[in-house]
């Protein structure tokens, strides 16, 4: 237990490692929000290669995903110009506001008439595993930065307990909701590994 591990949580990593830096702490977290956009996005390529042509007409635009009333930077140019606790606030408030939403994505994979349902499955349940670990290691460096990281905006999910009843509907929706989070872990993808790059000091327009 003198050492850091290596393969833990970010929360097993701080008890047992005490000072550890927060460049360190934002190195993990970068880590775990790459493994979340990765797995959107095998996610969606993988509901892609069975989804209806119909589907992709009556498919809800971007703008609909609940997260889209929280104000973000649009790209890195924009991102390095936001504090390091404002940045880390967005990314905060962006994660949790999808703790709701996976749980529907999870309960809903278990009906999902998809022919790659079992390996959507356990997906799925990656994508909570990695939000959790994700969620518990920024709850760690909110408390070490200026209290603006711990502000966290409210985006609560409207859209119900389950993704419909009929096949196209249930496609329909599934597919909608992980293409909002994959936008949103992107996001959140990015504005950590600025804030990773801005805490080893190095120059902004490497980040």
């Amino acid at each position: 237990l003198g050492r850091c591990c290596g393969s833990c949580s970010l929360m097993y990593m701080v008890a047992v490692c005490s000072g550890v830096p927060i460049g360190d702490l934002l190195e993990r977290a970068a880590q775990h929000s790459d493994k979340l956009y990765s797995l959107s996005t095998t996610l969606t390529h993988d509901l892609d290669s069975h989804f209806p042509p119909m589907g992709r007409m009556i498919m809800p635009r971007p703008s609909a995903c609940h997260t889209s009333s929280l104000q973000t930077p649009g790209d890195k140019e924009q991102a390095l110009q936001v504090s390091e606790s404002e940045l880390l606030s967005l990314a905060r408030s962006l994660l949790q506001a999808w703790a709701d939403p996976l749980v529907v994505l999870s309960s809903s994979a278990n009906t999902l008439p998809h022919p790659a349902q079992s390996k959507i499955i356990n997906k799925i349940h990656e994508l909570q595993e990695h939000s959790k670990n994700l969620g518990d290691g920024l709850n760690i460096i909110s408390g070490k930065m200026d209290p603006t990281a711990q502000t966290i905006s409210s985006l609560p999910y409207r859209g119900g307990n389950d993704v419909g009843q009929d096949k196209l509907s249930k496609l329909i929706k599934f597919q909608f909701l992980l293409s909002c989070f994959r936008r949103d872990s992107h996001k959140i993808d990015s504005f950590l590994k600025v804030l990773r790059c801005r805490a080893a000091k190095t120059q902004p327009h490497l980040c």
